[in-house]
């Protein structure tokens, strides 16, 4: 009989689904240090919230356990990659708080708007101060959505029901998919800002979201609007939104997320005039709490019973051999995701991938949903991977074609990409050399041969003499380090591209010295993994 380890309390609806399917359950929410130690050994597999921290040496040596659930979406409390090391399957339950936390949005927004709370005070304290309060209505303002994901595509709906106008950004959703949402689409932060009344956020923390909204952001918006995030801490600068309210620039705020939680006393947010806090209760409602703990359930039941994975965040429902002889091919394919997600510009509509040569002959289904994976990764949480990948993509409009033909042309395999926006079509293509060496042989219309690995910078220019040699000179004056380069070109004199493998991440300085060059048409920086460094969902 399989038995599970409940870490933090679990509604009864789960235990019962869980005591149903003849699972033993060992319910001691609360264990600490070796005790909690023995009774995950013990485990075949646990469900955690928030409360139960799962370090690495927890999973230091695992016994009998093979799966954690959290009973929430993030699984910041778990320690992935040590799980995924130790072959311990990490799940999540990404719906079950959806709409409280697309609800909580409203409800912030409302108060915020009417002086809900402050009002609230002043009658407690004996003042019936009606003008102090004057409040706006939201019917026909606009509402601005960062992220497009489950619960932003519910706040806007909800928006729409109250006769708002909504404006959305997020570069994995197309202007199509947003519309049947009653959301218009536009194609970058800086367009969105100036239009919002209200601005909501439903964005992951990520190391290219932290401090996504600041004071150049918070300047952008119009004055008099007001700012939202039920999302995470920290995607919001606090002392830059402090200051615009307390300037005047920003009307009001609501906040339930902090950057540090329990917020401390200086939390510049505790004395910021026209702003309404609330401790993280996005997900604190007695349905999406019953929500958490059912679908938590139901993922343990059907893994620990049938051998069904779903939810995962660090483990692929491939079987172990192959993806070990996949290795490189899914390593290769991830990374052109990951080039392209950087590369291209404007909003992901379609990606067609091309295999040729003995890549046809692969799981080309496994290739295809590694690609999708690192060109979703980057502006989403790390749970991304090749089992929800697809999924991910349909949600949000995206489509994935592919073709295959075993004729070989000029390498023995080829993956060829090409991402299509609202800008245009992005073509990249990437083989591998002798069984491990990773290439990008193509970008755009031109050949070369880079490494696919570590600080790419790729620049478009006109192939005069001198131009290499200016770039060689600046990064030297700025302690840049260039690893190699690779250079390609139609004719001599003509256009071509470029790509500089960088030892180090260069300055600002050297970006911006490079790209006025007359010669230098565009200039970007790629950042990929270093060489041989797998996704954690690979294991």
């Amino acid at each position: 009989m399989p038995r599970v380890l409940i870490c933090d309390k679990l509604e009864a609806a789960g235990l019962d689904i869980l005591k149903a399917a003849g699972i033993e359950l060992d319910n001691r929410p609360g264990l600490k240090g070796a005790d909690l130690i023995a009774a995950l050994r013990a485990a075949d597999g646990a469900i955690v919230r928030s409360g139960t921290r799962i370090s690495a040496d927890l999973l230091e040596s695992p016994g009998k356990l093979r799966c954690v659930v959290r009973a929430g979406v993030g699984v910041d409390n778990i320690d992935v990659p040590a799980a995924t090391r130790r072959g311990v399957i990490v799940m999540n339950t990404p719906s079950g708080n959806t709409v409280s936390a697309a609800e909580h949005t409203i409800a912030l927004l409302l108060a915020s708007a009417r002086h809900v709370p402050a009002a609230d005070a002043s009658m407690k304290a004996g003042k019936w101060d009606r003008s102090k309060f004057l409040g706006t209505q939201v019917a026909g303002k606009t509402l601005g959505v960062i992220g497009l994901g489950r619960i932003g595509r519910e706040v806007a709906r909800r928006a729409v029901g109250l006769d708002m106008n909504v404006v959305g950004f997020d570069p994995l959703v197309t202007p199509e998919k947003a519309a049947e949402f009653g959301i218009k689409a536009v194609a970058t932060r800086d367009e969105l800002l100036p239009k919002c009344d209200f601005l909501t956020l439903h964005i992951p923390l990520l190391p290219d979201t932290k401090d996504f909204i600041g004071k150049r952001e918070l300047a952008l918006m119009p004055k008099g609007a007001r700012l939202l995030n039920v999302a995470r801490g920290g995607i919001v600068n606090e002392q830059a939104l402090a200051d615009a309210l307390g300037t005047g620039h920003l009307a009001g705020a609501g906040l339930d997320v902090f950057e540090e939680e329990p917020t401390p006393a200086n939390n510049p947010l505790l004395k910021a005039p026209n702003i309404v806090l609330t401790p993280h209760l996005g997900a604190s409602t007695v349905e999406a709490q019953e929500a958490v703990a059912v679908e938590a359930a139901n993922l343990l039941v059907d893994f620990l019973t049938r051998g069904v994975i779903q939810c995962a965040v660090n483990m692929a429902a491939v079987n172990r051999a192959e993806m070990d002889e996949m290795r490189h091919f899914v390593d290769l394919a991830r990374r052109l995701g990951m080039f392209q997600a950087q590369s291209a510009v404007g909003s992901i509509r379609k990606a067609t991938l091309q295999f040729r040569g003995d890549l046809a002959k692969r799981n080309t289904k496994l290739l295809s949903a590694a690609f999708t994976a690192g060109l979703l990764e980057k502006h989403m949480a790390d749970s991304v991977n090749v089992v929800n990948a697809p999924v991910l993509a349909r949600e949000r409009g995206i489509e994935i074609v592919t073709a295959a033909s075993e004729s070989k042309g000029d390498f023995a395999n080829l993956l060829h990409t090409e991402v299509e926006t609202e800008q245009g079509k992005f073509i990249t293509a990437g083989t591998i050399f002798g069984d491990r060496y990773l290439r990008l042989v193509q970008i755009g219309e031109y050949r070369l041969d880079a490494y696919l690995d570590g600080i790419l910078m790729v620049f478009m220019h006109q192939d005069v003499p001198g131009l290499i040699g200016f770039m060689g000179t600046e990064c030297g004056r700025h302690g840049v380090n260039i690893a190699s380069m690779n250079l390609g070109r139609m004719k001599a004199g003509g256009d071509a591209v470029a790509v500089l493998n960088l030892d180090q991440d260069p300055p600002a300085a050297v970006l911006k010295i490079i790209g006025d060059h007359e010669k230098i048409k565009s200039i970007m920086i790629v950042k990929l993994p270093p060489a041989g460094e797998m996704p954690v969902w690979f294991g």
